[in-house]
């Protein structure tokens, strides 16, 4: 029921984890890939081996989108190439522990440039061409910190929770342009990133039996949501936050 076919998604951080699902699901529906990578060019080629295979093109792009230069080339190649940009999902992220009256500024900016800094910068090279086409969908991986916050990763939380706050100011914005924006908002999710807490036995078995479902959640479960809400069949949620937690952590 959900189709894509036709659509040309960028998808920032999408050599790994859930970067790399949303890359393969969307595909799957029907949509050109494009996806960009900072440091993990041999994974990248592998997703879009992926892509190849289930028949769609995907086109990688080394970029950092902590920096203008890059974000703003990584949109023209795209547009170079496809001619055009529909769906926008800014998934690229770190997440670091920092010790409060420890953290350094060195952390806290590399976290928030990543974090918050990159989207604004993909939303903002993206959104005249999107104006253009009188549509597009935008979807930001945000998270629980950014809701409820995270002890020893303040930065992290800041930075999630201002993404959700600039998802709903240019939500609202943008809607009248044919434009959604909206957030999925994961808890734990089994990837490289988590890994290495995850790989601690009896730090896996606490989260889990924290969370009602009883496991942490796949990339592709996250993935999901995402390409649901890049669908015609989410057309009238604007500066939604999706919550995909497993029911550990319930908003609204």
């Amino acid at each position: 029921m959900i189709s894509l076919l036709g659509k040309v998604a960028l998808v920032t951080g999408g050599s790994r984890g859930i970067g790399a699902a949303v890359a393969v699901m969307m595909a799957k529906a029907g949509a050109t890939i494009v996806l960009t990578y900072t440091k993990h060019r041999s994974e990248a080629l592998k997703v879009a081996h992926r892509v190849a295979q289930i028949g769609s093109e995907c086109l990688i792009i080394k970029s950092d989108v902590a920096r203008p230069a890059d974000v703003r080339q990584a949109v023209r190649s795209a547009l170079d190439h496809f001619g055009r940009i529909d769906i926008l999902v800014n998934n690229a992220g770190v997440w670091k522990r920092g010790v409060m009256g420890k953290l350094t500024e060195q952390q806290w900016d590399e976290t928030i440039d990543i974090n918050l800094k990159g989207t604004f910068l993909f939303c903002n090279a993206v959104v005249p061409f999107m104006k253009k086409q009188r549509g597009g969908k935008i979807i930001n991986v945000a998270s629980t910190a950014g809701q409820r916050g995270e002890p020893f990763h303040s930065h992290y939380a800041a930075s999630k929770g201002g993404m959700i706050a600039f998802s709903k100011a240019i939500a609202a914005e943008l809607a009248p342009h044919g434009i959604t924006v909206n957030c999925v908002s994961p808890g734990w999710v089994d990837t490289d990133m988590s890994s290495h807490v995850l790989r601690k036995r009896s730090r896996a078995r606490a989260i889990n039996k924290e969370i009602p479902r009883g496991r942490v959640a796949t990339a592709e479960e996250i993935a999901g949501p995402v390409v649901f809400l890049a669908s015609d069949l989410a057309n009238h949620l604007v500066g939604a936050v999706l919550n995909v937690n497993g029911g550990s952590v319930l908003f609204g």
